[in-house]
This record gives structure tokens, C-alpha cells and sequence, in this order.
């Protein structure tokens, strides 16, 4: 049997400075890091954001944000991290798919990253079977309701989690509900936030 992968994950740090120093103490200990989006904020200074990170143990997955696009994160991010939006990458022996910005489009306008519901699907339709999926916005219903009592998640999110039941599904973008988990049939959901969540994930093969 595969040796469990230890897996540091986060999203919407949001140039934090306490909690990305905390990250990359906490990275010391990780295989993998996963970032799922939103390191800085309306697109502003992103490799500033980035410097915060400097020291993250690779390798580091990361998607981009609504508050940043997948252009200017691959410009910025760390020396050796690999950055997905619509494509999947093996790290550590882990399957990973990673889809980032906003789904389905916000109402920030300019500055947001955002992709309607098809072009969601339409990328997502790339994904196979993989151990983790990585995706900036969390599903339809799960884990995604605003303080308003607003449900803002995605439902091609939703579908590829229910056609494909990956074993972990991580992401962010809805700050109400940093650090809660649901599941979606075999799938556990996690929305993530800044403080940093460990998992150990077992290799499918």
C-alpha cells in the first residue's frame, strides 16, 4: 500500500501577512501544498502577495482566484509551482485538477476573475479521475452560503464532483464558511481559508 501524502492546504489569504508566515512554517512538515486562490486583493500588487509566500515548501498547486487572473499568477507564482486552471498535473504520486476565479460570474465587474457556468463546465469537462479537486469556488449548496444566507456556489462545480467522486474536493472563495467540510455522495468538500488544513490522502494507484 501507497505511503498516505501529507497535504497542506489554504485559500483566500488576501495578502495576510500572520498567515502566510504561518503557512510556510507550517509547510516544513508538508509533501504537497495546495493554494486555492485569491492571494491578493482586486488584482492589486500580486507579486507583493507572492513575496508574503516566499519560503513555501514546494511542491505547491495552486489555482487562481477571482482577485487574481491565471495570466499574472503564473507570472508571479513561486519557482516551481504549478499552477492549474482547466488542466490536471501529478504531484507526489497525487492526481490533481485544478480550476480557479469565481463560478458563476460575481457582480464585482472589472476587477473580479470570474467564469460563467458553461465556460465552467467546459473546462471542468477535462477532468478525469483524480485524487484531489481543486477548485476556487465550492459547489452549488455546499458549503457556500453567505451571512446574507446567500447559496453562491457553482453547479457545474456540483456535477463533476457527482459524476466523478473524487475523494477530496477543496476550495474557497466563500469566507463564511472557512474551515467547514460536507460531502457530496464519496466526495468530502472542504472550504479551506487562510489558516492552513492538513489532510493525508492516499494514492489511488
Amino acid at each position: 500500500m501507497s505511503k498516505p501524502v501529507k497535504v497542506l492546504a489554504f485559500s483566500d489569504l488576501h495578502r495576510a501577512a500572520p498567515a502566510a508566515r504561518k503557512l510556510v512554517e507550517m509547510s516544513r512538515d508538508a509533501d504537497v501544498v495546495i493554494a486555492a486562490g485569491d492571494f491578493t486583493n482586486h488584482r492589486k500588487d500580486l507579486a507583493g502577495a507572492m513575496a508574503l509566500l516566499d519560503g513555501l515548501r514546494t511542491p505547491v498547486v495552486m489555482v487562481p482566484g477571482n482577485n487574481e487572473s491565471e495570466d499574472e499568477l503564473r507570472a508571479t507564482a513561486p519557482e516551481g509551482a504549478i499552477v492549474l486552471h482547466g488542466q490536471g498535473a501529478e504531484v507526489a504520486g497525487l492526481r490533481f485538477f485544478g480550476l480557479g476565479y469565481a463560478v458563476p460570474v460575481t457582480p464585482f465587474k472589472d476587477w473580479s476573475c470570474d467564469l460563467t457556468e458553461a465556460q465552467g463546465a467546459e473546462m471542468l469537462a477535462e477532468c478525469g479521475d483524480v485524487d484531489v479537486l481543486i477548485s476556487h469556488s465550492p459547489p452549488k449548496g455546499v458549503v457556500d452560503v453567505t451571512s446574507q444566507g446567500l447559496s453562491l456556489g457553482s453547479t457545474s462545480v456540483l456535477d463533476t464532483i457527482e459524476r466523478l467522486q473524487p475523494p477530496l474536493v477543496v476550495c474557497g472563495h466563500i469566507h463564511d464558511c472557512w474551515g467547514q467540510s460536507a460531502m457530496v455522495g464519496a466526495s468530502r468538500v472542504v472550504n479551506l481559508g487562510p489558516v492552513g488544513m492538513w489532510f493525508e490522502i492516499e494514492p489511488k494507484g
